[in-house]
């Protein structure tokens, strides 16, 4: 594919590697000079030091012959004039805009909504653009999922019936110093071990490798075995009663909007302490900016409100911060993130859910005892990459710190793999096939070997990270 992409901030770089990694063309566009320079030092593709907003320049480099144009500047604004001016000239390209106002996402997806029928014809795209991404939505509702589980692990879920949990393996746990083959006799149910992490590495499982602790293993399974499975792996998923959130900003208003708002509330008895006659003792929010704190007052008269630094520890201990069950720490420093969640748990908290910028941070953050790193980064660039691989891919998640790629896609009438069993297209090491979704089916079930692959099946597989032969042959993508 030839992929020109207007923007070369952080995820503009993290999407060119993937694309570059994939055996992709890929053109660069940037109109600072010391952004450019740093992309050129981490990419090989064509960088273009101008304004990608100008027809002109995007023709230099190519526009004509590409397959899709990818917009991510800091200005929304300029995202979407720069796809509807495209789309004006080439309507055929594939155009995808990061836009972080929430108004311009959710009115555009009113819109398509509500015109569905007209716009299922020969209209184009509100605004010409085919895909608009929402980093901060995508980071709440991961947030939002791991609260929901007890803050044990990130999870990735497949119709309303399977999850996939990342769990380390506990000293004289059950799984400690076994051999995978081995697993199954401890469990009545079905899981599969999907990835590994050890000693600094990550593989796909064989039956002959041995768990020992401190091992990160990817577990699948359906949703209510994954209770039982926790403590296998030593795992515990204590009762969330008091969560004290930092950052009132953008993510952390979506995370508490979907916890205590929006007429949840058998959710939210769920998750705090049914005893309490309100949500003011169980939910606090603490920010340093006095006018977010104030918006936050208004929005969630439930929850209690804090101005202030939580790195104040006289205000951690006078409000009791200290002993709460869970903190999420959604503020816009990642860094600080990382920070504020280890001086908590040092002080008492008892777990922590903290966003970070991206996968290898997310390891680190986890080294410090941060129990649910969410990669924000990641999170975008896997909503762009899986809209750039066809109408045939439905979804991908990167996992093991991106040395993984969990793809969701229909199998074509064209795919090679028709009318074959599982058992005779299996390629250990390369590519595990963990779900299948039956035409007529209204959920996905576990695979056997004697499986056989039919046209509109839905899979779910997981790949080395850009292994591009892989999805070619079980979607079509190319």
């Amino acid at each position: 594919m030839n992929i020109v992409i207007i923007g070369a901030g952080f995820t503009g770089v993290q999407l060119a590697k993937r694309l570059i990694n994939e055996q992709n063309n890929v053109v660069l566009i940037d109109n600072d000079e010391d952004t450019i320079r740093h992309a050129g030092n981490l990419l090989d593709c064509k960088l273009v030091k101008a304004d990608g907003n100008n027809l002109e320049t995007l023709e230099d480099a190519g526009i004509a012959r590409a397959d899709a144009l990818v917009t991510l500047t800091e200005d929304d604004e300029i995202n979407m004039i720069t796809c509807s001016m495209v789309d004006s000239v080439y309507p055929s390209l594939l155009k995808i805009a990061r836009v972080r106002n929430y108004s311009y996402y959710v009115n555009t997806s009113e819109a398509a909504k509500k015109h569905a029928d007209t716009f299922s014809g020969k209209h184009r795209p509100l605004y010409g653009i085919d895909f608009m991404i929402h980093p901060d939505i995508e980071a709440a509702e991961a947030i939002v999922k791991a609260v929901e589980h007890g803050a044990v692990s990130d999870i990735v879920t497949f119709g309303s019936k399977f999850e996939l949990a990342a769990l380390q393996v506990e000293k004289g746990s059950a799984f400690d110093s076994v051999a995978l083959k081995d697993l199954r006799k401890l469990a009545d149910f079905k899981f599969i071990i999907v990835f590994v992490e050890s000693g600094g590495s990550s593989s796909l499982p064989f039956g002959d490798s041995v768990l020992k602790a401190g091992d990160r293993i990817g577990i699948l399974t359906e949703t209510a075995n994954l209770p039982r499975l926790l403590p296998l792996c030593g795992a515990k998923a204590d009762k969330l009663r008091k969560i004290l959130m930092v950052g009132a900003g953008r993510i952390g208003t979506k995370v508490a909007d979907h916890l205590i708002e929006k007429n949840r509330k058998p959710f939210y008895k769920k998750l705090f302490d049914s005893q309490q006659k309100s949500g003011v003792a169980n939910f606090v929010i603490v920010d340093s900016n006095k006018e977010r704190c104030k918006e936050a007052c208004e929005k969630f008269p439930t929850a209690k409100v804090l101005y202030g630094d939580i790195t104040d520890e006289s205000m951690v201990r006078e409000e009791g911060l200290d002993k709460f069950d869970l903190l999420i720490a959604a503020t816009h420093n990642h860094e600080m993130n990382m920070i504020i969640s280890a001086y908590m748990e040092s002080l008492g908290v008892g777990k922590s859910i903290a966003l970070v910028a991206q996968s290898q941070f997310a390891d680190i953050a986890r080294k410090l005892g941060v129990e649910v790193p969410i990669p924000l980064r990641d999170t975008i660039v896997d909503s762009i990459m899986s809209h750039l691989h066809g109408k045939n891919v439905t979804g991908i998640h990167t996992v093991s710190n991106g040395a993984f790629e969990l793809v969701e896609c229909d199998l074509p009438s064209t795919s090679r793999y028709l009318g074959k069993a599982l058992k005779d297209i299996a390629r250990p090491g390369e590519y595990l096939l963990l779900l299948v979704k039956k035409i007529g089916c209204e959920d996905y079930e576990i695979p056997g070997g004697n499986t056989i692959l039919s046209a509109g099946d839905h899979l779910v597989l997981i790949e080395k990270a850009g292994n591009k032969k892989v999805l070619e042959r079980f979607s079509g993508a190319s």
